[in-house]
């Protein structure tokens, strides 16, 4: 059975968010964390199917070689849309996430009739003008991308180019076109049947409010392609723009939940991986929590189950806990290192005592935890901010399965954050 839609997350937060955009849509839709079986997909009856993966942290050649792997699974589903889902602000590098990399060893091996880079989600506040990528910041202003107060900052990749081109050029995707804002109305469609005809297409779209992202859900959707599928980059604007474009009738979304009869209760733990500002401040207004900061010194191996040993004696006593890292802390380990670090305590701590709810905030500290602690695959349950989803887990191991998570990039949610998803799970439901 072939699906709709199949999109491959370069990390779990970006990959929950998309998961939710297209359920929220109403699609039938299921996030796995190893490639699923074509069977099992056709079983469940599903119009979309995620896969989440921690490319965004590895390498070029370790991003070629997973890819190598999963463009069979690919394949067989026969996807129309296969989405690159990236994060929002395009950070990455050469040497590091790499999303050149892994869209020529998608083209290598899936042949697409069209590549195109979706630049902006204005849902987001993240826009694409003239191929230069904006977003907004902290303080609420809208900053060029290679001037934000922290994506100029990543400690792992930071943005010292806005213009996308160039940016993705560095990385071994050259020959863009750009299809600018102010031409995305009357001739699009023509155009991009023109585009077609190019040896290898690639298109980057501008987007700089919601309307564009719908005009370009259009023209795809009605874009006679062959055999070939589109090969679609970017942050949920992709799954946007598939939604606006698609004959298939959306779900009315004031419906209630899922989530409001699920029957829970417990403490939470959640795991703050991320370092940024506004990751800090989330921190900083979780008062429902007991806060643990995380050291170098905690994480050498001497001290390492005296820190996991009294996160769960914590969580015994029915306190929520949270367990952060210090922004401006030197853990001498690399970004990678630094999430399986984080992996490994998550999987002591909740040997002790297990959790029905766990929190996770950065991208690869959730990719390298839900990889570590055995999930099979999420459902989408509640969408707690912009880019901040709850998703129920499942799992072969009893104690994990149904396991509530919310994953959260370190860019996105609002100060009480934490809070809320402690009053939703303690509630049992919608608080």
């Amino acid at each position: 059975m072939a699906v709709d839609y199949l999109f491959i997350g370069d990390d779990f937060t970006g990959a929950s968010d998309t998961l939710a955009t297209l359920a929220e849509a109403g699609r039938r839709v299921r996030l796995f964390l190893h490639p699923p079986d074509p069977a099992a997909v056709s079983a469940e009856r599903l119009d979309a199917v995620g896969i989440a993966t921690d490319l965004r942290a590895l390498p070029p050649r370790r991003i070629a070689d997973r890819l190598d792997v999963l463009a069979e699974t690919v394949a067989a589903l026969s996807p129309r849309i296969i989405h690159y889902k990236v994060c929002s602000t395009f950070d990455s590098s050469p040497t590091v996430g790499s999303i050149g990399a892994a869209v020529l060893a998608l083209e290598r091996h899936l042949d697409p009739a069209l590549t195109a880079i979706v630049g902006g989600q204005p849902s987001l506040g993240r826009y694409c003008l003239f191929g230069n990528l904006f977003a907004r910041g902290p303080d609420g202003a809208v900053h060029r991308i290679d001037r934000h107060p922290v994506m100029s900052r990543h400690p792992v990749t930071p943005m010292a180019e806005a213009d996308l081109r160039v940016h993705l050029a560095a990385q071994g995707l050259d020959g863009l076109v750009l299809e600018a804002w102010q031409s995305l109305g009357d001739g699009l469609a023509a155009r991009l049947s023109a585009h077609l005809a190019a040896p290898r297409p690639r298109i980057l779209f501008d987007a700089a409010v919601q309307s564009d992202v719908n005009r370009i859900g259009r023209a795809l959707h009605n874009l006679e392609v062959g055999g070939g599928p589109l090969l679609l980059v970017g942050a949920s604007s992709v799954a946007e723009a598939f939604i606006a474009g698609s004959d298939h009738p959306i779900a009315d979304a004031s419906r209630p939940s899922s989530a409001s009869t699920i029957s829970t209760g417990g403490p939470c733990l959640v795991l703050a991986g991320s370092r940024s500002a506004i990751t800090a401040a989330q921190v900083d207004a979780a008062r429902m929590f007991h806060r643990i900061p995380i050291r170098r010194a905690d994480l050498a191996d001497a001290v390492f189950q005296d820190l996991a040993a009294d996160s769960a004696s914590w969580l015994e006593r029915g306190s929520n806990v949270l367990l952060h890292l210090l922004p401006e802390e030197d853990y001498r380990l690399s970004g990678g290192e630094l999430a399986d670090r984080l992996a490994t305590l998550a999987s002591a701590v909740l040997d002790r005592h297990p959790v029905r709810a766990l929190g996770i905030a950065g991208g690869d500290t959730s990719s390298a935890i839900v990889h570590r602690l055995g999930f099979e695959s999420l459902a989408f349950l509640h969408r707690m901010d912009p880019g901040v989803a709850l998703c129920a887990s499942r799992s072969s191991l009893a104690v994990r399965d149904g396991v509530i998570l919310l994953l959260k990039g370190g860019q996105v949610g609002q100060p009480d954050i934490f809070d809320r998803f402690a009053t939703f799970f303690r509630a049992g439901g919608l608080a």
